[in-house]
């Protein structure tokens, strides 16, 4: 039984579809229908319901698609474990924010393809926070505080970040000094999302409101740069402006307390060696101090 039927079927049967499971596995959709008739072949029943709407698992499918998933992955663990030494094969797929990710990620993962020519690299670039096992991906990289979830999560490194506003904007519309005084602005954001400020040594939560929203911080970069609000945002997406003075710091006595760069991933009895790899490879870049 081929190892690739195997995988197919378990992406399909995941992705609940063939041309989602052809974007996850890099291969055409034809390929993938060819793999999944040879292992009902080979198996003698029928393991998926195709219709124009997708695929979904047979009584029999169902059955066989974790013993399927589970060989599948003990198979590249064997796989991993008997490279030569440092060696990196298959396929690595990551989500990563479009905020950073091309500037700041990008080339970690260009220098990571460079190092391994035989492991081929994936990156799904989006704000959008991806549901990693839904769609298939082997990590994501996220920026911030992170939430509860199943998923495990290591921390590569900190990100700073600061609330700021444009010169016009204050000259308009003041200069907050408080937490309450800063729910009397327009407040630039992501969604409803809450800020984090430090007050002394505690750190406090503030719901701020605003009229413009925007799921990327470069849009909200623009934004605050036109005058439209105060923005909290980190410090790689607004370095220039800030030398430059287009954007200033604001609530400088109520500063945005440090966040983290993580790798997230869904779990697994053996992580994937290649995630580890982008784990050391990112705290090298990332964290002055690494640290469990």
């Amino acid at each position: 039984m081929d190892i690739e039927d195997l995988r197919t079927f378990v992406e399909v049967a995941d992705a609940g579809g063939v041309t989602s499971a052809a974007l996850r596995l890099g291969v055409s959709k034809s390929m993938v229908s060819r793999r999944l008739v040879r292992l009902e072949a080979e198996l003698g029943v029928q393991l998926l319901a195709r219709s124009t709407r997708g695929a979904s698992l047979t009584e029999a499918g169902a059955t066989f698609r974790d013993h399927a998933a589970r060989v599948s992955a003990e198979i590249e663990v064997a796989r991993e474990t008997i490279l030569p030494a440092g060696d990196l094969r298959g396929r690595l797929r990551v989500a990563a924010p479009l905020s950073f990710g091309p500037t700041h990620f990008a080339p970690v993962l260009a220098e990571m393809a460079r190092r391994h020519p035989q492991l081929q690299i994936h990156t799904c670039y989006s704000d959008h926070v991806v549901d990693l096992i839904a769609e298939g991906y082997d990590c994501a990289i996220r920026l911030g505080y992170l939430q509860d979830s199943s998923l495990i999560a290591r921390r590569v490194g900190p990100i700073y970040g600061k609330v700021v506003a444009s010169p016009d904007y204050i000259k308009a519309h003041g200069s907050p000094e408080t937490p309450e005084e800063l729910l009397t602005h327009q407040a630039l954001m992501q969604g409803t999302e809450a800020w984090q400020l430090m007050d002394g040594d505690k750190t406090i939560t503030v719901r701020p409101q605003g009229r413009f929203k925007a799921d990327n911080g470069t849009a909200l970069v623009a934004a605050a740069l036109a005058g439209l609000g105060i923005a909290y945002l980190p410090d790689g997406l607004i370095g220039e402006y800030l030398a430059s003075g287009a954007l200033v710091p604001v609530m400088t006595r109520h500063p945005v307390p440090p966040a983290g760069i993580y790798v997230v991933r869904p779990p697994a009895q053996h992580p994937a060696r290649k995630v580890g790899v982008l784990i050391e490879m990112l705290i090298e870049c990332f964290d002055p101090s690494p640290h469990p």
